[in-house]
């Protein structure tokens, strides 16, 4: 028998309660536990795995989102999504503009916002032709109109700046998905006012979910929003995703690079790090994989980055933290698996190219046809895997320990390492293994003023502030051959 799209919908629609198993997730989005100011549910038939899963803010995991899904495939490959990309002159906005110029029947660029980069958002304007551009300053704003009058722009984008400009590119009323290309707690907020709007979010900026999870989850199911992973690891999560009934998801295993310094022992980087400092910092701003942006690069060689990604993916897909773990995978091929409840696990592969995660998150869940290399595993030749150094990495304890805390801990841990970032690669005397003790030490000093219930955006915005300043004081202590206060 053969069904009509409709037919389809309307079927599955009305069997939704035949398929979904009779132990369904508890939905107590206003529970009072003591690890998350979100909800908390046990999937069917986890026994023996980690407690305090929550609701998803991806669209996984539930037969609402089994429904929307199948309600979005069954619209055909000849859509067209009306796209605001933040962060448009850096890596991921380049990328996303490039699969716009790939598909350009399918995507139409209403707003761009960018840093001070004028010269190149000029020549974006001219290509793409957006309603709203959006520079940080009032300086490159300025220097981005000269240009454009200069060029001959004879349709004149509303040229805005600082925060301020930032929300209006991401709220801009025509765009129906945001891709948040921001690198830093900066994508909060525009984020946050775009959801509000019901626009859909592509989501490159960690720490959205990270800083913010206990308020961006509960928004993203209050407006009925898709909130579509953009980074190469929650993508292929998602994609693996597809299909998975409720309660089929029994564990998430993040692949890491393992950065600059995977194939150093904890003993040669730290030796390393004491003999020639300036050559640690060299290489931990180089990844040997993929082409990113100098802080998400660092936070690579940290490990940082792959801690991060275990708190976004708790939030993105509901798993306990005990669900969640990491193998270190060189090749960079393996972008990411999940492990069912009858223990078979899903992978996603590709090249390390950052345009087939993007490419799906503003295209989801249709596949679109794209003019890139396939994947050669002959070519390839093997595949590792290996557990990763919890000793020689630090920072992967640091972040289960945030993101089992929960709370506004997750910020701090975010805005500390984010600011003591900054410091190592500004070359103020900051070491590479200082950067952990830092975060550490934000982390212990804000225990007295943690909050784990009801917490709200001020909440985050304060403990972020609060975070920056601590790092940016204790910073002055290390330089100087402190000892730091842990």
């Amino acid at each position: 028998m053969k069904l009509s799209s409709a037919s389809l919908g309307l079927l599955l629609a009305s069997t939704t309660s035949a398929f979904a198993p009779t132990n369904t997730f508890t939905n107590t989005r206003h529970s009072t536990s003591s690890t998350s100011s979100l909800s908390v549910f046990s999937p069917p038939g986890s026994a023996g795995t980690g407690a305090n899963w929550i609701d998803p803010s991806a669209p996984v995991n539930t037969p609402q989102s089994l429904q929307k899904t199948l309600a979005e495939a069954l619209k055909g490959s000849s859509f067209q999504k009306r796209i605001s990309i933040l962060g448009s002159t850096g890596s991921i906005g380049t990328q996303t503009l490039d699969i716009v110029d790939a598909c350009p029947d399918n995507f139409v660029v209403d707003a761009l916002s960018a840093g001070n980069n004028a010269e190149l958002m000029a020549e974006q304007v001219m290509k793409y032709h957006p309603k709203v551009a959006s520079l940080s300053t009032p300086e490159a704003a300025d220097k981005l109109r000269s240009i454009l009058k200069e060029k001959g722009c004879t349709d004149m984008p509303s040229i805005v700046h600082g925060a301020d400009g930032i929300i209006e590119a991401a709220t801009v009323s025509t765009a129906d998905t945001v891709v948040t290309g921001i690198v830093g707690a900066a994508g909060l907020l525009p984020t946050i006012e775009a959801i509000k709007l019901g626009k859909d979010i592509a989501l490159a900026n960690k720490e959205t979910l990270i800083s913010g999870g206990p308020v961006i989850n509960p928004l993203v199911e209050k407006h009925g929003i898709n909130m579509l992973p953009a980074d190469s690891e929650h993508s292929a999560i998602f994609q693996c995703l597809q299909g998975v009934p409720p309660g089929g998801l029994r564990r998430i295993i993040l692949t890491a690079s393992g950065g600059a310094f995977r194939d150093l022992s904890k003993e040669e980087l730290w030796k390393l790090c004491k003999e020639d400092e300036r050559a640690v910092q060299k290489k931990a701003t180089t990844h040997p994989n993929w082409d990113m942006g100098a802080k998400i690069t660092l936070d690579s060689a940290t490990m940082m980055n792959k801690g991060l990604e275990v708190i976004e993916a708790h939030y993105l897909f509901g798993a306990s933290y005990d669900d969640i773990d990491i193998v270190i995978h060189p090749q960079s091929i393996v972008h990411s698996m999940v492990e069912t409840q009858d223990t078979s696990c899903i992978a996603q592969l590709g090249w390390a190219d950052m345009r087939l995660p993007i490419v799906y998150s503003v295209s989801w869940p249709h596949r679109l046809k794209m003019p890139y290399k396939p994947l050669d595993l002959a070519e390839i030749g093997s595949l590792t895997f290996k557990a990763p150094d919890v000793e020689k990495y630090p920072c992967i304890r640091l972040a289960y320990e945030a993101g089992k805390k929960g709370g506004t801990m997750t910020a701090v841990l975010n805005a500390a390492n984010e600011a003591a970032n900054e410091m190592f690669r500004e070359d103020v005397g900051l070491g590479f293994l200082d950067i952990p003790k830092l975060i550490e030490g934000a982390m212990e000093a804000h225990k007295e003023d943690f909050k784990d219930k009801d917490v709200t955006l001020d909440d985050i915005l304060s403990c972020d502030a609060w975070a920056r300043e601590y790092v940016a004081e204790n910073t002055k202590n290390v330089v100087k051959g402190s000892t730091l206060l842990l």
